[in-house]
């Protein structure tokens, strides 16, 4: 199987990519580089990925549709996985533009490549700040998520075009909403 995965430079999308390596799957691996964390961890997880057979990758921003275009095509994926984002709740404070062209633009983006290639399936990633102030403790998937305490709307605003996609273009999608990760 041949697989897209956004974020590959970042600690899920590197530790799936290298699992699916070692499954035997095909990765074509897509990642920004961006210095909000350390560049030199992510140039490594890339040594790593690029050392191993059947990886290869583009270093583009999900913004620049024309890479991403050429890229997901050149893969010609069986599943596209969306993993890459602009993290960090607190930055999102001091630089909402960095979260609006990568989370909601890119997703946009990401979602656009799945619709025109097809694939057998799209996950996508989004996060547990969806919840904001939630007065139901703990959370369930099928809680409100119209509680903002942060500007991390930008992941529920993408959770709506991920589900309007799934269901406009038959789209087999399955979004995750991770909660803080060990990295």
């Amino acid at each position: 199987m041949r697989v897209f995965v956004t974020g590959t430079a970042g600690f899920i999308g590197f530790h799936l990519a290298k699992r699916l390596l070692e499954a035997g799957h095909l990765v074509d691996g897509y990642d920004g580089m961006t210095p909000y964390y350390d560049p030199g961890l992510k140039e490594a997880r890339r040594a790593i990925l690029l050392r191993t057979n059947g990886y290869r990758d583009t270093i583009a921003m999900l913004e620049d549709m024309e890479a991403l275009t050429r890229a997901a095509e050149e893969a010609a994926p069986d599943v596209i996985i969306h993993l890459a984002a602009q993290a960090g709740v607190r930055y999102s404070l001091q630089n909402p533009r960095a979260y609006v062209d990568a989370n909601l633009v890119g997703a946009f983006n990401v979602m656009e490549i799945a619709r025109l290639l097809k694939p057998r399936h799209f996950l996508w990633a989004s996060t547990s700040s969806v919840y904001g102030a939630s007065p139901t403790v703990p959370f369930h998937e099928s809680d409100r998520t119209d509680f903002p305490l942060t500007l991390r709307r930008d992941k529920k605003a993408g959770e709506a075009m991920a589900h309007s996609y799934a269901h406009l273009w038959s789209i087999p999608t399955t979004m995750f909403r991770f909660f803080t990760v060990y990295g």
